[in-house]
C-alpha cells in the first residue's frame, strides 16, 4: 500500500510537473515571439498585430507599436487593418460557394457575365481568373503606365473600363501564370451580377457573420468611418507620412479584419462550417496550366512548403498596409501578421514565428530566406540586360515623336537629350538604353520599336511587369 501511495504521488508530482511545464511553455514562447517584433514596439512607431492560433486555440495574440500615431493609439489584437491580397482568399471562398449553389460554374466563360470583355481568341474562364492564368493585364500596371497614381481615388466602373479596353491579352488563357489583380476585381463583378448582391454583401451573409467575424468587411467605400482602424505609414527622412489607400474596389484586395478574428477563419478551414469539405478542397487545390503543369497557387493563396512541411497562405500589401497569413495544415498552426508600415516585410516576420512553435518539426534550421510582401503594383519583369552597343544619332532621331496607345488613352513622347533618348509618359520622364535592333528598356519596362516595309518607324510594343504586348502607334 506504502509503495502504490507513493507511485501515487510520484505519478500526481510528474503530471503536475508536466501541466507546469506546459502552462510556463505558451509564455516563453510568447516572449521568443515578443523579441521578433521589439524594433516596432515602440510608441512613436507603427508596427503589427499578431496572432497564433494552434489547435483551435489562440497561444499568442498581440499588438506591437502603434495604430495611430497622431492620436497615441497602440496597436492591439482589435486593431482593425487593411490586408491586401490576402482578401483573394475570401474572394476566392465566395467563388467556390457560388458554383457549390450552381450559380455559377468555375468553368464558365467570363463573358457569359461580362460581355463588355472582348473576344479574345480563346475564352477566359472563372477558373483561369482563380488562378492568375487568364492573361488580362494587371490594372495597378495599366494604371501606373498611364500616369493615373496608384493611391488616387478610383471606383468600380473606371477599373472595369480600363480593362474592357485592352484588345490584347498577355498571353492565351491557361497557357501562363502571371499574377493579375484584374482577375480578381472581375470576380467581384461576377458575384454582382450573378447574386444582385455586392461581394462586401455575399461575404458578410455567408461567410463572416456565420464565423462570427463582425467586424471584417470588404472596404468598398473609403470614405466610411471605420471604428479602431489601423492609419497606414511609409518612411519619410527620420519619421513617417501617411501611406492610405483610397479606393472603393474589392476582390483583388479591400477586406478590413483584426487579426483577434481570423481565430474563426482558421478554426474554419477544420471545421468547413460555411461551405463543407469539398469547399476547402476546392479552394486549396493549385490550378494547372494547359499543358498540365501543377500550378503552386490556388484560390487566392498560396500553396507550397517551409522547411519541409505543408503550407497554405498569401500576402498583402497596398500603401504603408502589410500583411501575411500562413497555415500549417498538417500541424494545425496558423500565424497572422497584420502591420501598417511599407517597410515591413511581414512574410518573414511569421515564418520566424512560425520557427519558434514549429522548432521540432522542421527540418532545416537556417534562418528563413527574405519573403517580399506582395505588392499590387510590384513588376515581375525580368532585370534589364547590360546596355549594348550605343545606337547612332541618326538612328536615334528617327525614333523621336509622339506614340499612342488606345488602350491606355495616353500619348507617350520620345526625344533626344544629348546623345540619349528620353521618354516621357507614365508620370514621369526617363532615359532609354539601347539593347541593340530598336530594342530599349527602362528599368523594369521593355520597349521593342516597329517599322514597315520602307523602313520607317510606325510604333513601339512594350512590356512592363505583369502588362505585356501593349501597342502605341506613332502620331
Amino acid at each position: 500500500m506504502r509503495h502504490a501511495r507513493f507511485l501515487t504521488a510520484a505519478v500526481v508530482a510528474v503530471s503536475l510537473s508536466a501541466l507546469r511545464a506546459e502552462a510556463q511553455r505558451p509564455d516563453s514562447l510568447s516572449r521568443l515571439v515578443d523579441r521578433v517584433f521589439t524594433q516596432w514596439d515602440r510608441k512613436d512607431s507603427p508596427g503589427c498585430a499578431v496572432s497564433v492560433v494552434r489547435d483551435g486555440r489562440v497561444v499568442h495574440a498581440r499588438g506591437y507599436g502603434m495604430a495611430d500615431l497622431e492620436h497615441d493609439v497602440p496597436i492591439t489584437p482589435a486593431t482593425v487593418f487593411y490586408i491586401g491580397s490576402d482578401s483573394k482568399q475570401f474572394t476566392g471562398a465566395v467563388m467556390a460557394l457560388l458554383a457549390k449553389d450552381g450559380r455559377i460554374s468555375l468553368d464558365d466563360d467570363v463573358r457569359k457575365y461580362i460581355p463588355e470583355l472582348p473576344q479574345y481568341a480563346a475564352p477566359i474562364t472563372i477558373r483561369h481568373l482563380l488562378h492568375h492564368t487568364s492573361g488580362l493585364r494587371d490594372y495597378y500596371g495599366l494604371r501606373d503606365l498611364a500616369g493615373d497614381p496608384s493611391d488616387g481615388v478610383f471606383g468600380d466602373a473606371e477599373i472595369l473600363e480600363l480593362i474592357t479596353r485592352q484588345r490584347e491579352l498577355n498571353f492565351a488563357p491557361g497557357s501562363q501564370h502571371l499574377y493579375s489583380n484584374s482577375g480578381y476585381f472581375l470576380l467581384s463583378v461576377i458575384v454582382k451580377r450573378a447574386t444582385g448582391k455586392s461581394l462586401r454583401a455575399f461575404a458578410d451573409e455567408r461567410i463572416f457573420r456565420p464565423l462570427g467575424m463582425t467586424r471584417t468587411h470588404f472596404r468598398d467605400d473609403h470614405t466610411e468611418l471605420v471604428k479602431g482602424r489601423a492609419y497606414a505609414y511609409a518612411p519619410r527622412g527620420d519619421g513617417y507620412r501617411l501611406s492610405m489607400p483610397n479606393f472603393d474596389v474589392v476582390g483583388a484586395g479591400g477586406l478590413l479584419m483584426p487579426v483577434e478574428e481570423f481565430i474563426a477563419w482558421d478554426r474554419d478551414f477544420y471545421a468547413a462550417t460555411i461551405g463543407g469539405r469539398d469547399v476547402i478542397t476546392t479552394t486549396t487545390t493549385p490550378g494547372r496550366l494547359n499543358d498540365g503543369t501543377t500550378l503552386g497557387y490556388a484560390f487566392g493563396l498560396n500553396v507550397g512548403q517551409y522547411k519541409g512541411l505543408r503550407t497554405i497562405g498569401h500576402g498583402g500589401s497596398y500603401g504603408g498596409y502589410r500583411a501575411d497569413i500562413l497555415r500549417f495544415p498538417d500541424q494545425r498552426l496558423a500565424v497572422a501578421a497584420f502591420c501598417n508600415l511599407s517597410s515591413i516585410a511581414p512574410g518573414n516576420l511569421t515564418r520566424r514565428v512560425a520557427d519558434i512553435y514549429l522548432a521540432s518539426q522542421l527540418r532545416d534550421a537556417a534562418p528563413a530566406a527574405r519573403i517580399a510582401s506582395e505588392d499590387p503594383a510590384a513588376s515581375s519583369a525580368p532585370r534589364a540586360a547590360a546596355p549594348s552597343e550605343p545606337m547612332s544619332a541618326e538612328r536615334l532621331a528617327e525614333l523621336v515623336g509622339d506614340y499612342r496607345s488606345e488602350e491606355l488613352e495616353t500619348t507617350w513622347r520620345l526625344a533626344l537629350d544629348g546623345d540619349r533618348l528620353m521618354v516621357t509618359g507614365g508620370g514621369a520622364r526617363r532615359a532609354l538604353a539601347s539593347q541593340g535592333a530598336d530594342r530599349f528598356t527602362s528599368g523594369s519596362q521593355s520597349l521593342r520599336f516597329q517599322r514597315d516595309s520602307t523602313g520607317r518607324v510606325t510604333g513601339f510594343i512594350l512590356a512592363a511587369g505583369r502588362v505585356r504586348n501593349l501597342h502605341f502607334v506613332r502620331r
